[in-house]
C-alpha cells in the first residue's frame, strides 16, 4: 500500500508552481539526481508530496541559505544518512526492549519458582 505522501500525483507544471520554480529547473534537478519523480506510462513526470517537500527544502537551502547545488547534494545525503541511522536506532531500541522484557519474564519465573520451593 502506498501512503498519501509518497503517491505520485502532480505533473511537472503543477509541481513547479507549488514550489515556485521553473519546470526546466525541475528537469535539471532530476538530471542531477536531486529528485526522482515517477514516470507514467506516457513518460510524464509525476511528483509526490515527498518530492514537493524535498524540492521546497532544496529551494530554501539555495535561496534563503545561499547554499550551492554541491552543498545541497551534501545536505541531502547527510539527511538521508541521518534518517537511516534514526531507523537503525529505533530498531535497536525495539530489540533492547524485547530483550529486557524477556529478562524480566525470566526473573519473574525464577522468583515464582523460588517462592514455590519455600512454600513446600
Amino acid at each position: 500500500m502506498i501512503d498519501w505522501e509518497s503517491k505520485p500525483r502532480y505533473i511537472i507544471s503543477v509541481a513547479a508552481r507549488m514550489v515556485g520554480i521553473e519546470a526546466h529547473t525541475l528537469r535539471y534537478y532530476e538530471k542531477l539526481g536531486l529528485v526522482k519523480p515517477v514516470r507514467s506510462r506516457g513518460n510524464i513526470r509525476l511528483y509526490s508530496e515527498e518530492d514537493i517537500d524535498r524540492l521546497r527544502y532544496i529551494k530554501t537551502l539555495m535561496s534563503d541559505c545561499g547554499v550551492n547545488l554541491a552543498g545541497v547534494e551534501v545536505a541531502l545525503r547527510l539527511m538521508q544518512r541521518m534518517k537511516e541511522m534514526q531507523q537503525q536506532l529505533e530498531e535497536m531500541e525495539s530489540k533492547i526492549k524485547k530483550i529486557a522484557e524477556a529478562k524480566i519474564e525470566d526473573i519473574m519465573e525464577d522468583i515464582i519458582e523460588d517462592a514455590e520451593w519455600k512454600e513446600v
